[in-house]
């Protein structure tokens, strides 16, 4: 009898438990942006509210290898860009309306929610601009987790729309488009956005274009380099129609395509190569000037890690930086999958990784990308502690006198511990970070 009220009790707790009007609410997608409570410590939103705007940048008169016969098409270049910049006060998130391409080269629409508060006045002060690149076939809003974090720390961050034409259809003339007009493109962003800071544009003259970073994943990541310094191999005129053979090394429009101001470069699984052709002459990503950083998965089959770390190995005047996500692969710049993209595997694989959790592959990016720019671009000096001191094995990291069990403090880095500063000491596994100073 005491067993048949148990169960009762039991049964009866469960229908009130799913009784309408009893369920807890649904939680909120979080936006990807504002890390997990297992993040380490510089991903963590800064003190600024965020806004965004949107903007039309056109650039008169450019050779289009998506039209025309046996050369390419001219006219005016329109790109849409999103400015993502420390607000003066906060307001409603924005939701975020986009759409990649699916296997059968149509658009697959979905909706990410963001912080950022459309259209609110900026921050008083000068901020460091970014030129945030997108991959092939990507948009901006996809890279709304590092675009708002880093508003939200002082940063006017500027991130073009490429229109790629679908990844999926994969023939040479396609192809020459993203090849072609990536470097092209995120020069003239870069220049445009230098220049109406510099003219007191409504939405960009608090930014200040003499300390500008560059920021690039896959296919953004190439441009970013071409744009920083690396000299173009001649061979990619026959890979782009034509237009990049005057940008190339020794071509007459080759200076053009270098950005000014520039103090920082973050790469995240860069490509290296078209085919098997190399994209750079010597000395390669080792004619750039400024800091870098690159960012890869051990398994990325997409790019080749082994041709990342070969940008990082090769000689360079400035500090270069590496950190690896061991079993990782070429799915480490774009936010986790949203629920129209979890349907089919094409869709779902643009996101999301096979071994790594997503928002704790973004929250170690953002740590890292943080305190590389505040360094090198802010000129915060303590930021360096964060990365030039690490053991590469993050495994091998130990903290003597940190506390027994579950511990959600950060380490303190050198001579304290050898757990990765500002990481939580059961939290940093899985991953390398190497750094060398410049020459």
């Amino acid at each position: 009898m005491r067993m048949g009220r148990a169960r009762m009790a039991l049964a009866a707790l469960a229908l009130l438990a799913n009784a309408p009007g009893q369920r807890p609410a649904a939680e909120a997608p979080r936006p990807a942006a504002v890390p997990p409570i297992d993040a380490p410590e510089l991903a963590r939103l800064g003190k600024y509210p965020v806004g965004v705007v949107q903007a039309m940048f056109v650039q008169p008169d450019q050779a289009d290898p998506l039209r025309g016969g046996a050369a390419p098409a001219r006219g005016d270049r329109r790109l849409r860009v999103l400015i993502w910049y420390p607000a003066a006060k906060s307001g409603p998130g924005i939701t975020y309306h986009t759409a990649l391409s699916g296997e059968d080269a149509r658009d697959v629409p979905f909706d990410l929610p963001g912080i950022a508060t459309r259209e609110t006045p900026a921050a008083p002060g000068r901020f460091p601009l970014v030129i945030l690149a997108h991959g092939y076939g990507n948009t901006p809003e996809t890279l709304n987790w590092l675009g708002e974090n880093l508003a939200s720390k002082g940063y006017f961050v500027v991130a073009p729309a490429f229109a790629d034409p679908p990844i999926s259809i994969r023939t040479a003339a396609v192809r020459a488009g993203p090849i072609a007009r990536r470097p092209l493109d995120i020069a003239f962003v870069a220049g445009e956005a230098q220049r109406r800071a510099r003219a007191g544009d409504a939405w960009l003259k608090a930014a200040d274009p003499e300390r500008t970073a560059l920021i690039g994943y896959s296919m953004g990541g190439y441009g970013a380099l071409s744009t920083a310094g690396a000299p173009l191999n001649p061979a990619l005129a026959s890979l782009s129609r034509g237009i990049l053979g005057p940008y190339a090394a020794g071509g007459a429009a080759a200076p053009g395509l270098r950005v000014a101001g520039v103090k920082a470069v973050v790469a995240l699984a860069p490509a290296c190569v078209f085919g098997d052709l190399p994209i750079w002459q010597a000395p390669g990503v080792g004619a750039v000037t400024a800091p870098l950083l690159l960012i890869a998965g051990s398994e990325d089959h997409v790019v080749g890690y082994d041709r990342v770390r070969a940008l990082f190995d090769a000689p360079a005047p400035a500090p270069r930086a590496l950190l690896t996500f061991r079993e990782a692969g070429h799915a480490i710049g774009l936010v986790g999958a949203p629920a129209a993209m979890r349907r089919r595997y094409w869709d779902l694989d643009w996101f999301e990784d096979s071994v790594w959790r997503k928002d704790r592959l973004l929250a170690i990016e953002t740590h890292f990308i943080t305190a590389f720019l505040d360094r090198y671009v802010k000129g915060e000096d303590a930021k360096a502690g964060y990365f030039e001191e690490l053991t590469a094995d993050s495994n091998s990291g130990r903290w003597p006198s940190a506390p027994v069990g579950r511990v959600s403090a950060y380490s303190p880095g050198p001579p304290a511990a050898s757990v990765w500063k500002g990481f939580q000491p059961s939290r940093a596994l899985g991953m390398n970070f190497e750094f060398r100073p410049g020459k």
